[in-house]
C-alpha cells in the first residue's frame, strides 16, 4: 500500500518542531511530537523520523557526530534551504499553519490579551511580533534543553531567551536561534549590560566591574566562580562567533 506524501504545510509545521524540541528527546512518546502529529494527521513516528531528516541538514549537529536521519526528501531539503536563515518568515507561517490546522485563531497559540489590543494593522502587528518572540524563546530554550547554559537552572520562569546581538541591532537577525543564549534572569540582565560576555571559545568572561568586589559573597556566587569556565553547549545552534564578537566588542564593559 502506498503512503501518502508529505505536504508542503506538514513539512513547514515539522521544521518548526525539529526548532522547538530538544534533538536528544526526539522519540514518537514525546509530548510536542505527539502534538505535530495530531496537527498535522501524520503518525508519530512518521513526525518523529521528519525531525530526525532535517537533523541531517543541520552542520552543527554534524560537526559532533550526530548525523540525524538519512532518508531525507526533496521537499525536506527545500523548506530547510527556503527557511534556515530566514527566521522569520518561518517563525510566522509555521505559526499560521499550526492555528490554521489546529482550527484555532493565532492570538491563541501565543495567549495573547485579545481584549486589550486594538484592531486592524496594528493588532495584526502586535500578534506577529507576539509569536515571532515565542518562536524564539522556544526554540533557544529548547536546543539548551530548558537549562541555563551558565548555572543549569531549570525552573522555567526564571530563563530568557537572550539576543547576543541586541533585537534593536540585527533586523535580519532576530529570529536566528544562533544569535541566542539561554540565561537566567540574573545574568541575562549581566549580559545584556556587558559586565559579562562569551568568548570565541564560548568561556563566561567576567567585566572589571565585577572584579572589583571579590569580598562579597554574593558577588562570587553568582559570578565570580563561573568566570573563565565553558558555557553548556546547545543541541543545537550553536551561537555563532560573528554574534559573540560582536557582543565582545560593542557591549562588553572591560
Amino acid at each position: 500500500m502506498s503512503v501518502e506524501k508529505w505536504t508542503r504545510e506538514q513539512t513547514i509545521v515539522a521544521l518548526n518542531f525539529y526548532c522547538k524540541i530538544p534533538f536528544n528527546k526526539v522519540t514518537s512518546k514525546n509530548l510536542d511530537v505527539l502534538k505535530a502529529a495530531r496537527i498535522i494527521g501524520r503518525s508519530p513516528n512518521s513526525v518523529k523520523m521528519k525531525i530526525g531528516n532535517f537533523g541531517s541538514f543541520d552542520p552543527e549537529l554534524k560537526r559532533r557526530g550526530i548525523v540525524g536521519l538519512a532518508n531525507a526528501s526533496k521537499l525536506d531539503r527545500e523548506i530547510w534551504n527556503e527557511f534556515n536563515g530566514d527566521w522569520e518568515n518561518l517563525a510566522y507561517e509555521s505559526e499560521l499553519l499550526i492555528a490554521k490546522l489546529s482550527n484555532e485563531p493565532l492570538e491563541a497559540l501565543v495567549d495573547f490579551p485579545t481584549n486589550f489590543i486594538p484592531e486592524g494593522k496594528e493588532r495584526v502587528a502586535l500578534v506577529k511580533q507576539r509569536v515571532n518572540q515565542q518562536f524564539f524563546r522556544k526554540t533557544v530554550l529548547s536546543s539548551y534543553d530548558f537549562k541555563c547554559c551558565i548555572t543549569q537552572i531549570s525552573i522555567s520562569e526564571m530563563l530568557i531567551a537572550s539576543h547576543i546581538v541586541p533585537w534593536s541591532k540585527n533586523a535580519l537577525n532576530r529570529l536566528n536561534p544562533r544569535n541566542g543564549l539561554c540565561l537566567n534572569a540574573i545574568h541575562d540582565k549581566a549580559f545584556d549590560l556587558g559586565l559579562i560576555t562569551i568568548s570565541n571559545d564560548y568561556k563566561i568572561k567576567l567585566s572589571n566591574k565585577l572584579k572589583v568586589d571579590k569580598g562579597n559573597e554574593a558577588m562570587t556566587d553568582f559570578f565570580a566562580k563561573y568566570d573563565d569556565k565553558a558555557i553548556s553547549m546547545p543541541d543545537k545552534f550553536i551561537p555563532s562567533i560573528e554574534f559573540l564578537e560582536y557582543h565582545q566588542k560593542n557591549i562588553f564593559k572591560n
